[in-house]
């Protein structure tokens, strides 16, 4: 899973040892939103020690510093990214897309042929960066006195 990152960049698959450091940088990114939402996002009380043993939980690197991760699911017919985090100090360089594509790329060596995510729509430019990225709407639902937007984009076969 390595190909088409872009120089300097490398993404690796976390092992048990780095669940410490995947929910320090989640917390890290996620923090901002915690005054817009008025609670800790999920993300920030997730057990990482669990998604990475569970899940898969990519690291993505800028030189020897991670910069960002993606955990994902493969729900056997689709892959759902439950996570996609950015660095503070990283944050609107891109990265997100770089991850999103590597997601794309998983989920096609998976043989699964849609990705479906949800988002917090106060998490501001969420839904138009996925938009941007082909994913559509499939639906909105009310979650702890906001609304979660789901949604999914359909890959091309291999």
């Amino acid at each position: 899973m390595q190909h088409d990152v872009p120089a300097g960049l490398s993404i690796r698959r976390a092992s048990p040892a780095d669940a410490e450091a995947v929910r320090m940088l989640t917390r890290a990114a996620y923090a901002k939103w915690v005054p817009r939402i008025g609670r800790e996002p999920l993300p920030m009380k997730a057990d990482y020690e669990q998604a990475v043993r569970e899940h898969i939980v990519d690291l993505l690197f800028s030189g020897a510093e991670m910069a960002g991760l993606i955990e994902t699911i493969d729900e056997g017919d689709h892959l759902l990214i439950e996570n996609i985090a950015i660095a503070p100090a990283f944050q609107r360089r891109g990265l997100g897309r770089h991850l999103l594509a590597h997601a794309e790329r998983l989920a096609v060596t998976l043989g699964r042929s849609e990705l479906r995510l949800y988002t917090n729509p106060e998490f501001t430019g969420n839904v138009d960066l996925y938009r941007r990225h082909g994913y559509g709407v499939d639906r909105e639902e009310a979650f702890l006195g906001g609304v979660t937007v789901y949604m999914s984009k359909r890959l091309a076969p291999a």
